[in-house]
């Protein structure tokens, strides 16, 4: 899975990059075809928000989350993602 971490009008530290790609390294415990996975972290003061969008079988998911830290924002949206994951899987074994 290739991981591609963006960060908005600032400067990612590499805790943080290295912190966000074990996370998203997570979601292969679930689905082991995601393709692409991309972090976006941007913030407004004191709400710092972290995108994810992970692209898998043609199929593209994305969650957000915004909290007062970056680590627990990606946290969030990871999870959400997890769940998403759960879905799309259950869904694609129902349907053959």
């Amino acid at each position: 899975m290739r991981t591609q971490i963006t960060a908005v009008h600032f400067n990612a530290t590499d805790s943080l990059q290295e912190f966000a790609e074990n996370e998203a390294q997570r979601l292969l415990k679930f689905a082991d075809d995601i393709l692409h996975c991309e972090i976006e972290f941007s913030f407004n003061k004191q709400e710092k928000k972290a995108h994810v969008h992970i692209s898998l079988d043609g199929v593209v998911l994305n969650a957000s989350a915004i909290t007062e830290d970056f680590r627990k924002s990606t946290v969030l949206a990871v999870d959400k993602l997890e769940g998403q994951v759960k879905k799309h899987k259950d869904k694609l074994q129902t349907r053959y």
